[in-house]
């Protein structure tokens, strides 16, 4: 985990080259590309920080994880918002995220959203 610390950190430990890994976005509305690009790059810091484990939904009893963040204004952020990490424990049914952006751990989960938090503003907010 303490290895991962940026997405090229990320693409090193795949062997992925990452000046050639990211999709071309350019066919898509500009307030939308930086989106696209941030997602792309979480999926593959998800992959290479779950080093290979991946969740199988057939298994009711195997824990995901994803980060869970607060959305609080922001004067700096040009959607007024911002994401703040929050620490959350909750058992349901549903999911908020795709399965690329899960990982194996609570503590993986966490870390990925602390250190990569700018990445999920991106992706997650509109004009962030």
């Amino acid at each position: 985990m303490s290895k991962i610390k940026t997405f090229e950190g990320a693409c090193k430990a795949l062997k992925l080259d990452p000046a050639k890994v990211l999709p071309k976005v350019n066919g898509f509305p500009k307030e939308h590309q930086e989106a696209l690009i941030a997602h792309a790059k979480l999926i593959i810091i998800a992959q290479a920080l779950n080093g290979g484990w991946q969740p199988d939904w057939n298994n009711s009893d195997e824990y995901k994880y994803w980060p869970y963040f607060r959305v609080i204004p922001n004067n700096k952020s040009l959607s007024g918002f911002g994401l703040s990490y929050s620490d959350y424990d909750f058992w349901s049914a549903n999911t908020c995220v795709g399965s690329r952006l899960c990982f194996k751990s609570s503590e993986l989960a966490e870390y990925a959203g602390k250190q990569f938090k700018v990445l999920y503003e991106a992706s997650y907010l509109l004009g962030s």
